[in-house]
């Protein structure tokens, strides 16, 4: 039985090597610009064997026969290329594509690409965004944001427009792990909470990863949301610039080296920066908006990114990044905020011309520091800054594919805090952290498996973590998918940000005494309900434990720096998607329970929102789809409370009894109810809408013209009572806003 076992394993390994077989592998880009064209359509004429592009222009066919084949690439609005190649054993060809415009006037959207990938992967919780739909959705201001979109995502929390922080799924901020070109950003949003640091019109994909992720992602144990940014223009200078009261833009790129259909690579650079001018603009267009006690909108932030890539023949990249992000905030006479991240790095994919395993990484380092004075205590100060990095290697066969990695982080955080009653917190530790990872995927025309594993060591705590995860699911139909995906994860970082603050626009990281772990469990189905319309639904059960939060009212030295919790999470989230031609409609509906217990109680989380619904509309019409109009509707259940029972005189003794007390009176002290959060807030909605012009002045000069209103009836949502100063703050009222933008 032994030996029979050995023989079968042998082969399976040596199959390779007596199978006469080859692969076929390149990529696909517009002619026009160098763009690579992702879900474009390569395929063996007359034979099985076909793939879609990823979202780099990339394919592979792997484990083909040898013999004489007809390889064609097709894609929507693009004129078909057909050649003719012979594979030999062993052989891989590396075949690059340039696509033209067909001249043709197309009137259907094919979605042919993503419905093969649909099939043949596991993506549960996990939406894919472009830009084209961030740049669709009526957004504050007129100005589209990543951060606007993903509020309407099923599962996703806003908790409000100044300091709103984005909670996935029940998990809070710090448990998110938001990537840009593969590195951590600590703070993705700005202090004014609807406008992120990131640039839409940079970005090539974002992937928003709600729960049971795999285990090329670790140190983070709620949601993932990976954005990658695109090249700059291989064939041309050109850009973009934009104004309106909210803000200024500019954006330029262009070739170094150009791209051809028959040079071997090129080379482009990009840099875009923006700068808000609302806490200017704000006194003069929208002073019925301001704070009743400051008189103004205090925000203002300056971002820039750059980079740089170098693509080869063969489709190997080589991209280089810095950023700069800024961040103030300024209430006159109470209290000023700022701060700043920045970091640089690079990422790589290298294609061997005669190796099957393709490898990618990146390197970076960053720095993030934030200070906040309060002018009656010391200044609160957090920094976190250090080196990531990984390496991963890919493999693909006929109907598998495996990937693996390994990656190394090492970073430092410092916080300082001196709490009300003078007693200081001070935090300074190193952090290494090692993990390598394994996922493996296999599918068939009815299931795909995707087991995956990920051992993760931190140096600071002496703990590996050891983290099994899975993916798996069931085509019944070529219209009808069952999916389920699960795990466990883990994290050494915490948030100076309490899950109980209401708002606190100081973010600061701290390194956690001990391991945070999260238990993901989900599954659900998704159904085509025609060619152009689709229905997701998911339920999913996230477990947390040991949720550590800064002890902000610790009375002495000796007294614990920490308070501990326990949380879960679970509910269930509803999707439809229709899109064709000039009209597309999202409905999103989310069903959620999300609960916290410190060990006296079990209560409701600040964030936990019961009901959250969302439509858009969005609609192209006129003379070459020139104008288009959007609508978002947004209906959410109030966010949990805790009352309050009265008011007491509240005397700081810091002498003890020998304390002398000032003829003033003392500050006003809150009694809150025993019963944390057992309040609602009245139902949250609005409704936001948008009109843009496009004018085409040359095929590559043209300008548009954004009109936008955000919450077009003026609702009055609060977003918390000041209970000591008796009054109500509420969030944005109607702000109509004009956006001029030039493409050149």
């Amino acid at each position: 039985m032994i030996r029979t076992i050995f023989y079968f394993l042998i082969a399976i390994c040596f199959q390779p090597l007596f199978a006469q077989k080859g692969s076929v592998r390149g990529n696909v880009y517009d002619k026009s610009n160098g763009e690579p064209i992702e879900f474009a359509s390569v395929y063996l004429e007359g034979t099985k064997f076909g793939s879609a592009t990823d979202k780099t222009g990339f394919y592979i066919l792997a484990s083909v026969p040898t013999g004489d084949y007809t390889l064609c690439v097709s894609f929507i609005g693009y004129d078909t290329i057909k050649q003719k190649i012979s594979l030999r054993n062993g052989q891989i060809i590396n075949k690059q594509f340039s696509l033209s415009e067909s001249t043709y006037n197309l009137e259907e959207v094919s979605i042919t690409g993503k419905r093969e990938q649909a099939r043949t992967e596991v993506r549960i919780s996990s939406i894919s965004i472009t830009p084209k739909e961030i740049k669709s959705l009526p957004a504050t201001g007129g100005e589209a944001d990543i951060a606007q979109y993903l509020q309407i995502i099923p599962g996703v929390i806003s908790t409000g427009d100044q300091g709103g922080q984005i909670y996935i799924r029940g998990g809070s901020p710090v448990q998110n792990k938001i990537l840009l070109d593969g590195m951590t950003i600590f703070n993705p949003f700005h202090s004014i909470g609807i406008f992120s640091v990131f640039e839409t019109e940079i970005i090539r994909s974002v992937d928003v990863l709600t729960g049971g992720f795999g285990a090329e992602y670790g140190g983070r144990i709620s949601a993932i949301v990976d954005m990658k940014t695109r090249e700059g223009n291989k064939t041309r200078f050109g850009g973009l610039a934009s104004a309106s009261p909210f803000m200024s833009k500019l954006l330029l790129e262009g070739p170094i080296s150009k791209y051809r259909e028959d040079k071997s690579g090129s080379t482009s650079f990009l840099i875009t920066g923006k700068k808000s001018f609302i806490d200017q603009t704000a006194p003069k267009l929208y002073k019925y908006a301001l704070d009743s006690l400051t008189g103004n909108l205090p925000f203002s932030f300056t971002d820039v990114y750059g980079k740089i890539s170098t693509i080869s023949d063969n489709g190997s990249f080589l991209n280089l990044f810095g950023f700069s992000f800024d961040d103030e905030v300024n209430y006159t006479g109470l209290a000023s905020l700022g701060w700043n991240a920045t970091g640089a790095g690079a990422n790589f994919k290298i294609i061997p011309s005669t190796s099957s395993i393709i490898i990618g990484g990146n390197i970076a380092y960053s720095d993030y520091k934030i200070n906040l004075d309060e002018g009656q205590s010391e200044p609160r100060f957090s920094r976190i800054k250090g080196i990531q990095s990984n390496l991963n290697f890919s493999y693909f066969g006929r109907n598998s594919e495996i990937k693996y990695g390994l990656e190394f982080n090492a970073f430092s955080t410092d916080f300082r805090f001196t709490n009300f009653l003078k007693v200081p917190l001070v935090f300074n530790v190193n952090n290494t952290e090692m993990a390598g990872f394994a996922r493996y995927k296999y599918f068939t025309k009815r299931i795909v498996l995707e087991p995956s594993l990920r051992l993760q060591y931190y140096a600071s705590l002496l703990k590996t973590s050891i983290e099994p995860r899975f993916g798996v699911k069931y085509n019944v139909t070529d219209k009808f998918r069952l999916k389920s995906a699960g795990g466990l994860y883990s994290q050494n970082l915490m948030s100076s940000v309490s899950e109980r603050d209401i708002v606190n626009l100081f973010v600061g990281f701290i390194t956690s005494p001990d391991l945070i772990y999260g238990t993901h469990l989900i599954g659900g189905f998704e159904v085509d309900l025609n060619s152009f319309t689709e229905l997701n639904i998911e339920s999913y059960y996230k477990r947390f434990t040991s949720l550590y939060n800064l002890n902000r009212n610790k009375r002495s030295v000796n007294e614990s720096d920490y308070t501990k919790e326990t949380g879960e999470a679970y509910g269930i989230d509803f999707l439809l998607k229709s899109s064709y031609v000039n009209w597309r409609i999202w409905l999103a509906y989310s069903l959620g329970f999300v609960n916290r217990d410190d060990g006296q109680q079990k209560f409701p989380a600040l964030f936990d929102r019961r009901h959250n619904l969302n439509l858009v509309l969005d609609y192209q019409f006129g003379k070459r789809k020139s104008w288009e109009t959007g609508l978002r509707w947004n209906l959410g259940s109030g966010f949990a409370f805790t009352k309050i029972q009265g008011f007491i005189s509240d005397h700081y003794l810091g002498n003890g009894l020998e304390t002398n007390f000032g003829l003033e009176n003392p500050d006003i002290g809150v009694v809150y109810s025993q019963k944390i959060n057992s309040g609602r807030l009245p139902y949250y909605h609005r409704l936001d809408f948008s009109v843009k012009k496009r004018i085409d002045f040359t095929k590559s000069l043209r300008m548009e013209i954004t009109a936008s209103v955000t919450n077009l009836y003026n609702r009055k949502n609060i977003f918390y009572y000041n209970v000591v100063e008796n009054r109500r703050v509420n969030q944005l009222p109607v702000l109509p806003s004009l956006v001029v933008m030039l493409y050149f």
